[in-house]
């Protein structure tokens, strides 16, 4: 999709690109701003070349901006979303007590497996299941 991207923006040429240019620019800016752990780094380095692309074809300014405009848009959708997660807990308790526990399972999960990584003799304790039973709120 980079690669077409990329095409279609030189296709279309300095003159006829400056109204799908923050359109473009989004997800290379998504990917060049991702901190995935499996990430692939030809994906970044292809993004970073296109935009080094666009920024030759459209000139310094016109590029500087839309990518202003694409990076305030991504700041304003976390944000919100940042700010939806934090009145869902106040909104609906019982929902975000079940996230909670859910969340510090995993990481008891997650820090047995790592026990078991670093010395192979040791075998932590697992549950059984992972239904929504054991996630439910004890009394």
């Amino acid at each position: 999709i980079f690669k077409f991207l990329g095409a279609i923006s030189v296709d279309l040429g300095k003159d006829r690109i400056g109204p799908y240019l923050p359109t473009i620019l989004t997800p290379l800016y998504r990917e060049l701003n991702s901190n995935y752990a499996e990430q692939d780094p030809t994906l970044k380095n292809l993004s970073q070349e296109i935009i080094e692309l666009l920024k030759k074809l459209v000139g310094l300014e016109a590029f500087s901006l839309a990518f202003s405009s694409v990076q305030k848009q991504a700041s304003q959708k976390r944000a919100i979303r940042k700010k939806q997660r934090a009145l869902q807990a106040v909104a609906n308790p019982d929902i975000a007590a079940r996230k909670k526990l859910k969340r510090h399972k995993n990481k008891a999960e997650t820090r047995k497996r790592k026990i078991e990584f670093l010395r192979p003799a040791y075998k932590a304790k697992r549950p059984r299941s992972h239904a929504l039973k054991d996630l439910a709120m004890l009394e």
